[in-house]
């Protein structure tokens, strides 16, 4: 779904799932990505917590095509040039094995083509940044799974479904 409250062209938005007027997200998923997604009403809060002067990291499992080498993972933790601008730092850290739902869209499957999962925190948020850089130093991503902002993270939230942040937990994020 595009993580938005309209669209133009009719497809599935926000607005399908969630009945609560007046929040918006902070920041977004592209329609090929899933996970975790803040929505606020406050306009100062959503602006700290997406604008890349705040470095507020956001944590992502990625499925990507290939299994990295050190060299390759290495260049995701220093920057990577994409898009004329080199990434900020990043943590990078190969993962064993995931424990996520199925997609309702399957991704891309190929018998020959062996893959391997990526934990990786960014505190900057361009457009589409994590499958450029995986795909900037040859492993492009396959899937990829928005598991935290911050310190809130997805855990047993199922795709879909949503909570309120309780007031110990808007307290921290406002802190």
């Amino acid at each position: 779904m595009l993580t938005q409250f309209t669209d133009a062209a009719g497809r599935t938005t926000l607005k399908d799932y969630i009945a609560v007027p007046g929040v918006y997200p902070v920041g977004r998923l592209d329609r090929d990505s899933e996970g975790l997604l803040l929505l606020t009403d406050d306009g100062p809060l959503a602006h700290r917590l997406s604008d890349p002067r705040f470095a507020h990291p956001r944590t992502y499992l990625v499925q990507v095509e290939g299994i990295p080498d050190e060299p390759a993972l290495q260049s995701l933790r220093d920057g990577v040039m994409i898009q004329g601008q080199r990434t900020r730092p990043a943590l990078i850290e190969k993962i064993e094995s995931v424990n996520l739902p199925e997609r309702s869209v399957p991704i891309r499957f190929r018998k020959a083509i062996p893959t391997n999962w990526l934990q990786i925190t960014l505190t900057e948020g361009r457009n589409r940044q994590v499958r450029r850089m995986t795909a900037a130093v040859g492993f492009p991503t396959l899937r990829l799974v928005r598991v935290a902002i911050g310190q809130f993270w997805l855990d047993d939230l199922e795709p879909g479904t949503w909570r309120e942040l309780a007031k110990a937990e808007l307290a921290l994020i406002k802190s």
